[in-house]
């Protein structure tokens, strides 16, 4: 049965770009089932050149090349991949076995491209290399074997989806006298059970053991002779449908290069996780430092506490830190309502601060207070080293006023003492007085971070007590400060800032420490951004290395044209490699990471009392997707460029 006519074929190479050289002059053949066909030539006679035009690998060409009725002129780049991938199968002189696959894969790798399962195809690939002899062998590399059964992986490899045509190019060359009977007679038992196999060959011998020799010379047929008939046997080929290189396929494939060429991998992978070591540490390190801030603010104070003052027109027109010092008007009583009436504000507290202007007096003692408060819930009990809180009539003094206070250096033994309190005012024709009460000491406390030059430490009064004193001398003193508590940490700006609207101050603490949290954070990001310049680096790496990878597998590119691969089942290969590639930097970069950061905060909190390197799960998971990502599009390019090339000249490259 007709199988394949070639119609008037002609086909010219373009030299330097101008000159066109003939090569086949109008070849009209036809073959049918079951026919072993040799066709003998010298090189460069165009035989190759033939074979590459039936098997699909050649689409520039004159003339009509027709298998089972469809002209393969006709196809589109999809179909014609179906058809080398389902209809031919291809044996090479060189063998051109993938290296790093198995000879149990290098016979599944073209299965992979149709709809049978794993356990078929296996079972599959199985039964065809113990059919040629090499049940022994299925685990081995191309490398183990000799030159006979390389051929055989290439025949089993050609016979794996049931093709209707095999094509042999100088099947034997590459074999000695013996093996190269064998691979004859194996051809041989091919053709018989009924599929057309066509041998390209310039032995004589080789030609003699088929069923005819079709003899061309100089691109054109000298001579069709038919030896024997064409087996009878009708062959079912029991074709697969197509689909595309599995992602799955394509990742175990980059996996086995990546082996293949494993020292150079990890050195590649090493080097692009520094830039993401980098870029990882410089922004943990930021976000370390704005945690420990918040937690040191959160700390001395309530985290849901808004403190609000209320500015002199004098302090409107200042700006920066002599705005900060400036003194406030008091409130009113409308202005606490207004407070208390902002949306999200559970309760709130008024402060009387009095700055600079009191003095404690014990026997012969006398010891100035930077400030003197009243109390409210905004102060932690936890403070306390002795003692109560204070009610009317009594103080709540800081450890080191206590100590100096004493004479002895003993705070503890003022407890419970009388002493006198003295402020120094104005009064209300602006003349200068001298406000005096005997107040008992209640307790004592201890700021929770003397060290800080931010922590001040007055003294606490009740409301009551403070504002007799001033009633005493005929004075009205009003609260410097309220506090507005919000009835949940979401709602802390949104106060602030409507005390802002309102004409008050917001949080001055807030204010400063929303300000070094930014400063933090934009130091954070321009470091993270000078460490990012390695991510650069590592990306230009890794797209050299797959370059080099592509040029190294040219041959591999053909191999896989050859049986049917599209363009995008190799790019997806190389995209697959990238991406592994990436992920392997991110996963050393990220341990590194967790190591370096361990060390660190050791270091810091044995240094300073804290650990300020805050390595946290998003980071980390940021570094590996940044990572991979910068190596995908790294890895564009050349997988482009592999899928581009052209099948003919990759399996001819060395």
């Amino acid at each position: 049965m007709k199988i394949l006519e070639v119609k008037n074929v002609k086909k010219s190479y373009t030299l330097y770009g101008k000159e066109r050289v003939p090569v086949l002059h109008g070849l009209n053949l036809s073959f049918e089932t079951g026919e072993f066909v040799s066709i003998l030539g010298e090189s460069g006679c165009g035989k190759s050149t033939l074979m590459n035009i039936i098997g699909g690998m050649d689409s520039d060409y004159e003339g009509d090349v027709v298998v089972r009725g469809k002209n393969l002129s006709a196809m589109t780049e999809k179909e014609m991949d179906d058809y080398r991938k389902n209809n031919i199968g291809f044996v090479f002189q060189n063998f051109n076995l993938i290296p790093h696959l198995s000879v149990l894969e290098n016979v599944t790798i073209a299965m992979q491209m149709t709809d049978t399962n794993e356990k078929d195809r296996n079972q599959r690939a199985v039964d065809i290399l113990t059919e040629v002899g090499l049940k022994d062998h299925l685990n081995k590399r191309p490398n183990q074997l000799s030159g006979g059964q390389k051929q055989r992986v290439s025949i089993a490899r050609a016979l794996s989806n049931n093709p209707d045509i095999i094509l042999a190019d100088e099947p034997t060359g590459a074999l000695d006298r013996e093996n190269g009977d064998q691979i004859l007679a194996l051809l041989d038992s091919i053709a018989k059970k009924g599929m057309l196999v066509i041998a390209v060959t310039h032995s004589q011998k080789v030609a003699d053991s088929g069923t005819r020799i079709v003899k061309v010379e100089e691109g054109r047929i000298s001579d069709d002779i038919h030896l024997k008939d064409p087996s009878t046997a009708v062959y079912e080929s029991g074709q697969d449908s197509s689909r595309s290189l599995s992602l799955l396929a394509s990742f175990k494939m980059a996996l086995k290069n990546m082996k293949l060429n494993g020292k150079r991998n990890v050195l590649v992978a090493l080097g692009g996780s520094i830039g993401i070591l980098s870029v990882l540490l410089m922004l943990s390190l930021g976000n370390g430092i704005t945690t420990y801030m918040n937690d040191e603010i959160n700390s001395s104070m309530d985290p849901l506490l808004v403190d609000i003052t209320k500015p002199s027109e004098e302090a409107k027109d200042m700006q920066g830190p002599e705005a900060l010092m400036a003194p406030g008007e008091p409130f009113t009583e409308a202005d606490v309502e207004t407070i208390r009436n902002f949306p999200n504000v559970d309760h709130v507290e008024t402060i009387t601060t009095i700055t600079g202007k009191s003095t404690m007096v014990n026997e012969k003692q006398s010891v100035g207070l930077t400030q003197l408060t009243t109390l409210t819930d905004a102060f932690d009990p936890a403070l306390m080293t002795t003692g109560v809180l204070p009610v009317e009539n009594q103080m709540l003094l800081p450890l080191d006023t206590a100590k100096q206070l004493s004479g002895n250096d003993q705070a503890e033994t003022m407890i419970g003492k009388s002493v006198f309190l003295y402020i120094n005012e104005m009064d209300g024709n602006n003349k200068p007085v001298t406000l005096e009460k005997e107040v008992t000491i209640s307790g004592i406390y201890e700021a929770a971070d003397p060290r800080s030059p931010m922590q001040q430490s007055p003294g606490y009064i009740s409301s009551e007590t403070l504002e007799q004193m001033y009633a005493d001398e005929g004075i009205t003193i009003g609260p410097i400060q309220v506090n507005a508590y919000a009835t949940d940490m979401k709602y802390v700006n949104d106060i602030n800032e409507a005390a802002v609207d309102a004409g008050f101050a917001g949080s001055q603490m807030a204010k400063v420490m929303e300000n070094i949290t930014t400063y933090v954070s934009m130091a954070s990001i321009v470091l993270a951004g000078i460490a990012g310049i390695s991510l650069i680096v590592s990306g230009i790496m890794i797209l050299v290395v797959l370059y080099i990878s592509v040029v190294e597998r040219t041959k591999e590119i053909g191999i896989l044209r050859a049986i049917g691969a599209r363009k995008k089942d190799i790019k997806r290969i190389f995209f697959s490699e990238s991406a592994l590639l990436g992920v392997f930097s991110g996963i050393i970069a990220v341990i590194f990471a967790v190591i370096i950061s361990y060390v660190l905060n050791i270091l810091l909190d044995n240094a300073f009392g804290a650990k300020l390197i805050n390595l946290s799960g998003y980071y980390i998971l940021f570094g590996i997707v940044v990572s991979t990502a910068i190596s995908i599009v790294a890895g564009l390019m050349p997988s482009s460029k592999a899928a581009k090339l052209d099948p003919m000249e990759s399996l001819r490259y060395e």
